[in-house]
């Protein structure tokens, strides 16, 4: 007969036991590490983030806890934003401020392409010359020409009490953008531009459909540049438009503000993050092209 009797079923050996401490100490270990090499950066970070903390956290306190030594707030306060967005004439300061900013940046790029582009791609008598006084312009101090600007605009003109005269100036060229894109330019190969020449491209549209889109991130990085100036300008307005509060900018505006408000911090500060905003945000979504940007224009001189 045929033994039919089953031989006995081993168990499965037992799953090695997985050491998780030595796990959670390399990972300790490799935070540590981390932590060490950048130290500094993150020194810097916070040194920076945190004015920017404190100052949000203030806007959504109440008036009594504002500038107390409770840093958190107890009560989230958000409605002093709606406060200050609807005080008489913010949303005016809002416009102008767009007005000169957005306006003025597209004229000055507009501008001073064309003349970046002359002097880094064009050879002609007196070219160094030119550049020379492009820089010169850049160190020249605004304060130095403020008087004879001013009557020129206000006497001739009658443009005080706008932001006009600070506008119009930009459609003749700024001396900073015109160095910017003029150093990005010269990256440039010749070739490109000559063989544009070649298939029948005149100078204008050489400009147009070959270097424009070559030059976009330093177009990005000197716009941004331009519409950050105007955006912060407290100087310009005050000079120009300071007597009549219909063309006050935020800059200029938010200086009003807090004199009137001087006791109710959390609104002053609910104010300024409101100033702040828009600039934090551009940045943020064209970091890449500015820091390219920047990046490229030094690579040759």
């Amino acid at each position: 007969m045929t033994d039919t009797t089953l031989a006995p079923v081993q168990a499965p050996a037992p799953a090695p036991r997985i050491d998780t401490s030595a796990g959670r100490k390399a990972r300790r270990k490799a935070a540590l590490e981390w932590v060490a090499v950048h130290s500094l950066a993150i020194a810097a970070g916070l040194f920076f983030l945190l004015p920017f903390v404190f100052v949000f956290l203030t806007a959504v306190m109440s008036d009594d806890q504002a500038l107390t030594r409770d840093l958190w707030p107890k009560t989230w306060e958000w409605g002093n934003f709606g406060t200050v967005w609807e005080t008489p004439g913010f949303l005016t300061w809002w416009k102008n401020t767009l007005l000169y900013a957005g306006l003025g940046t597209l004229l000055a790029i507009c501008s001073s392409l064309p003349v970046a582009y002359a002097l880094a791609k064009f050879r002609f008598r007196g070219r160094n010359l030119m550049m020379m006084a492009v820089i010169a312009a850049m160190m020249l101090p605004p304060q130095v020409v403020i008087v004879p600007m001013y009557l020129f605009w206000a006497k001739q003109f009658d443009l005080a009490g706008t932001l006009w005269p600070l506008i119009i100036p930009m459609g003749f060229g700024n001396a900073f953008t015109i160095f910017l894109l003029r150093q990005f330019l010269l990256t440039i190969p010749r070739e490109y531009t000559e063989a544009a020449k070649i298939d029948g491209c005149g100078e204008f549209r050489t400009l147009i459909r070959v270097v424009v889109p070559m030059c976009r991130p330093a177009i990005s990085a000197a716009a941004l540049f331009h519409f950050f100036y105007s955006w912060n300008d407290y100087f310009g307005p005050q000079i120009y438009a300071s007597e009549n509060p219909a063309a006050w900018t935020l800059s200029y505006g938010l200086e009003s503000f807090k004199g009137a408000h001087q006791t109710d911090w959390n609104l002053t500060m609910a104010a300024t993050v409101l100033v702040m905003a828009p600039v934090i945000f551009l940045f943020f979504f064209a970091q890449k092209a500015f820091v390219e940007g920047v990046t490229l224009t030094g690579v040759k001189g």
